[in-house]
């Protein structure tokens, strides 16, 4: 009779591909959107400045902070799932 732990597909080398496979995929998509983030928050900056400074409408410094104030918003927001999900995990027992 065949061992049950050899027919399983998670102990199988694909299935241990995939999970890395995975991470990597999840771990460029949080990179992304933290770069992401940046660069709009650093956007909403220069704009603001160049507003200050007179060069840009105040109707483009208006749109540039409230999309800056939407990414933090949302960054915020995946902050506080991520400790959430972090604490449910912490009480779980073993």
């Amino acid at each position: 009779m065949a061992d049950s732990a050899s027919l399983s597909p998670l102990n199988s080398p694909s299935a241990a591909s995939s999970k890395n496979a995975g991470t990597a995929d999840f771990t460029a998509l949080f990179n992304d959107m933290v770069t992401n983030a940046v660069g709009v928050l650093k956007g909403a900056e220069a704009v603001a400045v160049a507003g200050v400074q007179g060069q840009v409408p105040v109707q483009q410094v208006v749109e540039a902070v409230m999309a800056a104030e939407q990414t933090l918003q949302g960054a915020l927001a995946v902050r506080d799932k991520v400790v959430a999900a972090y604490l449910e995990l912490s009480r779980m027992s073993i």
